[in-house]
């Protein structure tokens, strides 16, 4: 019974600390479906939520839910999901349907912060789980997640190699672990599978998002349907990219850490790390 009710009271601060990490997420979605609720004003909705997601982003910066670093590895993922968002729309991979001030290019600027959305998990749940690394091949994931990014362009003009570069991706991570901490404990889980996790979330997490109109795709026009489930491969794939990023941040801004067995890098502040997973 001891051993049932201390699984149970880990598991129970385990998703409180997901919660935490997700809170820029579950804020900005919650705000685009009030704004999808609101009476007809003179403002667009997509203008309306752009500045709430600056708001939002000054607010947990003032607050403390992101340091300074957090914010500028954010404010990258924004930029890279502008792009990204700039060149899918206009090829109709999806589309934002309504009229806006600050929209270009058929893209709402609001539109990067559902990538940044992504890279404040990573940064919290980085923090928050006290997360260490161990065998990690830094640069080689570097290379293999900057050409799945360019591969998602690409693919529409040239072979789509998202197959290789998942099994690329499944090489260089073999024998890495993501370490870290739930309370007092310590847990360990592989790295890609710590990759595939996030990516089942993020997909569901999407359903969500389209469903309160923050975007569409095609299929989803005449009327909200779920997300074809290849999306869940997709984001597996693109969660490496974010990874990456806060990885090479913190490891900027701490240049003497530890090095792990296997090329590791030490990214928390005790000796036993955590996680940015489920």
């Amino acid at each position: 019974m001891d051993k049932t009710l201390g699984a149970i009271r880990q598991l129970l601060l385990f998703g409180l600390l997901q919660f935490r990490c997700c809170a820029f997420a579950v804020a900005l979605v919650g705000g685009i479906a009030v704004s999808g609720l609101l009476p007809e004003l003179p403002v667009a909705r997509y203008d309306l939520v752009l500045v709430y997601g600056v708001l939002l982003a000054v607010v947990a910066r003032w607050v403390g839910w992101d340091t300074a670093r957090d914010t500028g590895v954010i404010a990258a993922c924004h930029v890279i999901g502008l792009l990204f968002e700039l060149v899918k729309v206009q090829l109709g991979s999806w589309s934002y349907p309504e009229d806006a001030v600050t929209k270009i290019a058929g893209v709402p600027l609001y539109g990067g912060f559902l990538y940044a959305a992504v890279g404040s998990y990573v940064c919290r749940a980085w923090r928050l789980f006290d997360l260490r690394l161990s065998g990690y091949r830094a640069t080689a994931t570097a290379a293999l997640a900057a050409a799945v990014y360019v591969n998602f362009f690409t693919h529409h003009w040239l072979p789509d190699v998202r197959w290789p570069l998942a099994a690329g991706l499944l090489v260089v991570t073999a024998g890495v672990w993501v370490r870290f901490t739930v309370g007092e404990r310590l847990y360990r889980m592989p790295l890609g599978l710590a990759f595939v996790l996030i990516g089942f979330f993020l997909w569901v997490a999407e359903n969500a998002a389209t469903y309160v109109g923050a975007w569409s795709y095609p299929h989803q026009l005449d009327g909200w349907q779920p997300v074809a489930l290849s999306k869940f491969g997709a984001w597996a794939l693109l969660i490496s990219v974010t990874f990456v990023l806060v990885e090479r941040a913190r490891r900027a801004s701490r240049p003497r850490d530890d090095g792990a067995p296997g090329g590791g890098t030490a990214a928390g502040g005790t000796a036993a790390g955590g996680t940015a997973t489920a």
